[in-house]
């Protein structure tokens, strides 16, 4: 069952990875790149594949655990399924309110940003920053632990 721990450790790696891309240098060249209104719209098409990578990669890490018969912290366990509760929120929950609320606002250049909508997007958005930062953090955390 050797090649279960191989496939845990990349599909970690993937995750953290691709999330940790994403997050600190594709969004912000993306945001210095265009102006916010497309940069917003760039981002929130890349946003559902984003989200069901991670639950891809948690997915088969959860499945690489249960099979691989190794012993392993169970603290690495507590983890992974936090990580992936955090995912399954952006997933379903989160990322579609955001897009609901980002069709409703005509322009986040023009909109105040005292208008409603624009406050209920920000409150939104800042869940949805520190649950990934918190996803990142417990991928760093799992692969410290290996």
């Amino acid at each position: 069952m050797h090649y279960l721990s191989i496939i845990y450790r990349l599909v970690i790696a993937f995750w953290v990875g691709g999330a940790a891309l994403f997050t600190f240098i594709l969004t912000p060249i993306i945001f210095k790149s265009y102006d916010r209104d497309m940069a917003g719209a760039i981002v929130g098409a890349l946003f559902p594949g984003y989200f069901r990578w991670g639950l891809v990669c948690g997915i088969v890490a959860l499945i690489c655990l249960a099979l691989a018969r190794v012993r392993f912290p169970k603290t690495s366990l507590v983890i992974l399924v936090a990580m992936l509760i955090i995912t399954a929120l952006h997933t379903f929950v989160i990322e579609p309110k955001a897009a609901s609320l980002k069709k409703d606002i005509p322009s986040f250049v023009t909109t105040p940003a005292d208008h409603p909508l624009r406050q209920q997007f920000r409150k939104l958005h800042a869940i949805s920053q520190a649950g990934n930062l918190a996803v990142i953090g417990g991928g760093i955390a799992l692969i410290i632990m290996l």
